[in-house]
């Protein structure tokens, strides 16, 4: 775990001492070797956490999300270049020192082995997140959108933070190894900082009727913001939520009940405005609180297989949405536009690009035998045996984000072609490689997804 820590933090001498003609390739060889040497800490001989040092852990729920974080690193840099190529030497110095600040903090929230090491690298992911979004984005609303992005996430973090400072003033401890065993619980008195913990990861998962940063954001992000995201941000919520659900005892299990219902609600409520969205990126954001809908849903239930399908879905979704938000900003590098009727009948022109559109839709409706559809199975069979009555959601869920993924790929890829897309250039080999590189993992996992399921 350290050596993965200590060898993004030397990225940072690399980026700025590389000569700029090698700087791009620099850094993505050095992420993919982070990335490679990650991939060791998918094995676990134990289903006991593994203690690194004293402020870090890693067990079978994080080890899959610090896999995600380190595997998309690479990707986000490639994804940018085209991008970031045509800015001056130090912006583009500063672009990639961001999305390794990024990475040093996600690597740190998912082993803390505290709360508070926790909460403060989950509000240290803010930072480089905004700077990426306001001074890269596409968009004049940029500024816009990390103002929401920003105020939204600070007001769900205040009450986190009172609560953590209260149990740390009343148990003496915020050690996550504690509360699994279940030596630090609250007492039923304590329900609202139960809550208080639950509003932070809400927002930033997020819930419905706290997700409208989530589209603004997505939209005015450059690529790489859109994909760390999508694929990355979104699962600290659910992480978060994993954790602190340790603390409710059975007393207070009804508290999440309203929570389930409206994350329910919410998955088929954003799932039916995807199927009247006109933009691209916010069609793939709004999908992307769908999916979380159901994270929440599963995480608050607390049963093993609810926390197996939760932890699957989200690597799943995190490889899945970052493969389509690539594609859109393939085709908007085309056609300057996000508006899908101006992409309609690439298929003719770009008729590889399609496969790539083929195969991350089929993912992203969890077409068998991939994980997004094992993951959607246990958390539904999950939610069944909690109340009979989630059946009618949870297929509604399955039904629309089918159907609003086959508007998408239909959209995109079929029909008339206009004429200005009929002058678009072919997929360079640098493109092709960075949706191999995502979709690989997507059906590798079909073969061995115990890998990613959490250990339950």
């Amino acid at each position: 775990m350290l050596k993965i820590f200590v060898s993004t933090t030397m990225m940072i001498p690399l980026i700025m001492i590389s000569p700029m003609k090698w700087l791009w390739s620099n850094t993505v060889v050095a992420g993919f070797s982070i990335a490679i040497v990650s991939l060791a800490l998918l094995n676990h001989p134990t289903e006991t956490p593994m203690k690194v040092n004293q402020w870090m852990i890693v067990d079978q729920i994080s080890s899959p999300l610090l896999v995600l974080t380190c595997w998309l690193l690479p990707l986000m840099i490639l994804a940018s270049q085209k991008h970031i190529k045509t800015n001056p030497a130090t912006r583009q110095r500063t672009y990639i020192l961001m999305l390794v600040f990024l990475q040093m903090a996600l690597i740190i929230a998912f082993s803390a082995s505290e709360l508070m090491l926790f909460y403060i690298a989950f509000e240290t992911t803010l930072i480089p997140t905004l700077v990426i979004i306001t001074r890269w984005g596409n968009q004049m609303e940029r500024l816009n959108a990390g103002h929401y992005f920003l105020f939204y996430t600070l007001a769900g973090s205040f009450p986190l933070l009172a609560a953590l400072l209260l149990m740390n003033a009343s148990t003496g401890s915020l050690s996550i190894l504690l509360m699994e065993m279940g030596a630090t619980t609250l007492s039923p008195i304590d329900e609202l900082l139960w809550l208080a913990c639950l509003v932070a990861f809400l927002v930033k998962m997020p819930l419905y009727g706290v997700h409208l940063w989530l589209p603004k954001a997505h939209v005015e992000a450059p690529i790489a913001g859109s994909m760390v995201l999508a694929a990355i941000l979104l699962k600290l919520g659910g992480y978060g939520i994993i954790r602190v659900s340790f603390l409710l005892i059975s007393s207070m299990k009804e508290m999440s009940y309203p929570f389930i219902i409206l994350a329910l609600w919410g998955a088929v409520m954003t799932g039916l405005i995807c199927m009247r969205q006109t933009d691209l990126k916010a069609l793939i954001a709004y999908s992307s609180v769908s999916h979380m809908g159901l994270v929440v849903a599963a995480t608050l239930i607390q049963t093993p297989w609810g926390l197996m399908g939760a932890t699957l879905l989200m690597i799943s979704h995190g490889l899945t949405s970052s493969a389509l938000f690539c594609l859109a900003n393939l085709n908007y590098e085309r056609t300057h536009s996000r508006t899908l009727i101006m992409m309609r009948g690439a298929q003719a022109v770009l008729p590889i690009l399609a496969v790539w559109w083929l195969l991350a839709n089929l993912s992203n409706m969890a077409l068998p035998p991939t994980t997004n559809l094992w993951g959607e199975l246990t958390i539904m069979v999950s939610l069944f045996n909690w109340s009979k009555w989630t059946i009618m959601m949870t297929g509604a869920i399955m039904l629309i984000t089918a159907m609003y993924t086959l508007h998408m790929l239909q959209t995109t890829q079929r029909g008339p072609t206009p004429l200005h897309l009929k002058q678009a250039l072919p997929p360079h080999t640098r493109e092709h490689y960075l949706m191999l590189v995502h979709i690989l993992p997507i059906i590798l996992l079909m073969l061995k997804p115990e890998l990613i399921s959490g250990g339950t």
